[in-house]
């Protein structure tokens, strides 16, 4: 199965269960991330492939910390077999501050992306976080890949939530 010239994995297309697939990300590491379903049948489907260093199951559990702080996706369910790995996320609302509509809005889409780390760091409890950077003066809990496509902005142009978070960890800000 094709969908926008990528092949969709053997794992995903199961995990989907029939349920329609968008892509909605490509990474260099050859992760893929998909977008299954509509209203509240609606999930993500991210995938590893494998000997790509892209550990599913550590973000899950950073998925699962964090949001008991902060607004992030809740993991569904997660797997893995000899091709690659798979992770499946609750969806969140809001879109990437790297759509159409905030890029054609940078103003509002980079207030939105600033507003939205700064929350995170406030939320995210230094002294309760598991993980680490491993840096000396641990100041804040951080994202760990903070850039526009892992920021969600609300119809209102304001944050909504973080996506990607496997590598989030206590660090100097």
């Amino acid at each position: 199965m094709l969908v926008r010239n990528v092949e969709v994995p053997a794992a995903v297309a199961s995990v989907a269960g029939g349920r329609r697939l968008r892509l909605v990300w490509a990474n260099v590491a050859g992760g893929l991330t998909f977008e299954a379903g509509t209203g509240a049948d609606r999930c993500f489907i991210k995938w590893a492939p494998a000997g790509s260093n892209l550990d599913l199951a550590a973000e899950a559990h950073r998925l699962a910390w964090a949001g008991q702080f902060h607004p992030v996706p809740r993991p569904l369910a997660r797997g893995a077999d000899p091709t690659g790995s798979w992770l499946v996320t609750a969806a969140l609302d809001g879109e990437n501050a790297v759509s159409r509509r905030w890029k054609a809005q940078p103003a509002t889409a980079v207030t939105a992306i600033g507003a939205g780390l700064r929350a995170m760091h406030e939320a995210l409890p230094v002294e309760a976080c598991p993980y680490s950077w491993s840096a000396e003066d641990r100041l804040v809990v951080c994202h760990g890949d903070a850039c526009a496509p892992n920021t969600l902005l609300a119809e209102d142009g304001h944050w909504s939530g973080h996506v990607d978070l496997g590598l989030l960890g206590t660090a100097d800000r």
